[in-house]
């Protein structure tokens, strides 16, 4: 089974990716939902995720700030960041996170789950 984790302050958005990704992909999926980017840091380590999905902008603990204080010693999540900025600052900064595989544009496509899950 695959462990997803959704970090987003947006639960339209957070829904939405949800369903996408469980009506796409294949294998059975167990999401774990967060609004907060800050809860999210204090669970993962618990939760070992194969996939992460993480917004930038969000209120408390930005994406970023997650990215800073997120060190993951034996996790192997594939960490994509989703969002709905288009700032060409935040696609570069972005690449310069060694854990981070892809920058995403909301909202997540088809095409990007195939990409991602093949």
């Amino acid at each position: 089974m695959l462990t997803i984790v959704l970090i987003d302050d947006d639960p339209i958005s957070t829904f939405v990716t949800e369903k996408l990704i469980s009506k796409n992909v294949k294998e059975p999926c167990q999401f774990f939902k967060y609004q907060s980017a800050k809860r999210a840091l204090e669970e993962i380590t618990d939760i070992n995720p194969n996939y992460l999905f993480l917004d930038l902008n969000m209120p408390e603990m930005t994406g970023w700030d997650f990215l800073d204080n997120f060190h993951p010693e034996n996790n192997q999540a594939q960490i994509y960041i989703l969002s709905s900025s288009v700032d060409e600052r935040d696609i570069n900064k972005a690449s310069q996170y060694q854990i981070v595989k892809d920058y995403l544009s909301k909202p997540l496509i088809k095409k990007y789950i195939q990409t991602i899950f093949n």
